[in-house]
């Protein structure tokens, strides 16, 4: 079997590269990136591209279509990947996430690839109602990520056929361990801040639900779908990818990290309106779809993950939030030293 991972040198890509290469040890396993954070390495033991066959750099918004001779699965993980960047980049949040996506999507069914995976996410639910969201609920965008997201799945769905499977997973907010670690992830940013200051810091009133998900239970749905037949939820499936008990309001995801890393203070700004962005999510579908492939990560397991590899690094940076492991401060540095263009182009 032949794989192609698109953005496969972002925070998710390292962990389904191993988890591919574990699942399907004989397969080709070629990486796709433009590279933007191919540098942003977080305490590896090795590169996590030693799990490929090959590793191609490339621009999603020009893919070459003769990669795509005899691939099997695409699975396309590049995008811009956050609210930040997204409102920082908007008309380059749709080129990428929505217009190059579908654009892909074209080209491998023309290939004759059988299945395609698409990283979408819940985040298009928007604003929370009572009930948790299921697949068939309205959407409700609230930015430009979201609505790139779903902009794509629309033009992904008339594509879908017999033989050419496509899944877009609406995978819940990641958090977690990755040699490409991101702290502009929230629960992530809560880890770093009581390492490293000592302190969590709640803007908000603390209210906002997530639904959360670990990447590497995100890298086992992925290897999931990218064999997925259609009589197994249809040619197009848009599903929600998570769990149920991963639904935390932030207020008690804030204290789950104070309860495990000792000495950190907590503050909570129960005076602040509440954040519009808050959602439950019901994973029923993904649970009945894919019951060998359930995540089994759990919360506590994956606050003392990042814990202690933050340790092993020796991780005191206390303006984390301008580092380069938050994403939107690494494309504006290689911009500032004009390595990127305006529309985040390599200018070497």
């Amino acid at each position: 079997m032949k794989i192609l991972i698109v953005g496969n040198m972002g925070y998710i890509g390292p962990w389904v590269a191993k988890q591919l290469r574990s699942s399907f040890p004989g397969s080709n396993l070629i990486g796709f990136d433009i590279g933007y954070f191919s540098h942003c390495l977080t305490n590896p033991k090795h590169l996590p591209e030693v799990y490929l066959d090959q590793q191609i750099f490339g621009d999603k918004r020009n893919f070459p279509e003769e990669l795509l001779n005899d691939v099997d699965a695409v699975i396309d993980l590049a995008a811009i990947s956050n609210d930040p960047m997204g409102k920082e980049y908007e008309e380059i949040t749709y080129e990428v996430n929505y217009r190059a996506a579908v654009s892909l999507a074209k080209k491998s069914k023309k290939a004759g690839v059988k299945s395609f995976v698409f990283a979408s996410s819940c985040s298009m639910y928007g604003a929370a109602s009572e009930f948790a969201k299921t697949e068939t609920d309205s959407l409700n965008p609230l930015t430009a990520y979201a609505k790139s997201k779903v902009k794509a799945e629309e033009e992904l769905e008339p594509l879908a056929s017999g033989d050419f499977t496509i899944t877009c997973h609406r995978f819940a907010t990641a958090c977690g361990w990755s040699n490409r670690l991101r702290l502009d992830l929230v629960l992530n940013d809560f880890i770093a801040g009581a390492v490293a200051n000592k302190e969590i810091s709640i803007l908000s009133d603390g209210s906002p639900w997530r639904p959360l998900i670990n990447p590497r239970d995100m890298a086992r749905a992925i290897e999931w779908s990218a064999t997925r037949k259609g009589a197994n939820g249809g040619n197009f499936l848009a599903v929600n990818t998570g769990a149920n008990d991963w639904n935390v309001q932030i207020k008690d995801l804030a204290t789950s990290v104070a309860e495990i890393i000792p000495g950190v203070d907590l503050s909570i700004n129960t005076n602040a309106e509440p954040d519009k962005r808050s959602y439950q999510v019901n994973f029923d579908l993904f649970k009945s779809l894919a019951p060998n492939h359930q995540p089994i990560h759990k919360l506590d397991d994956t606050i003392e993950d990042l814990y202690n590899n933050l340790g092993e690094m020796n991780f005191s940076d206390t303006n984390y939030r301008s580092s380069q492991l938050v994403r939107l401060h690494v494309l504006s540095k290689l911009k500032k030293e004009n390595i990127l263009t305006t529309d985040l182009k390599w200018n070497l």
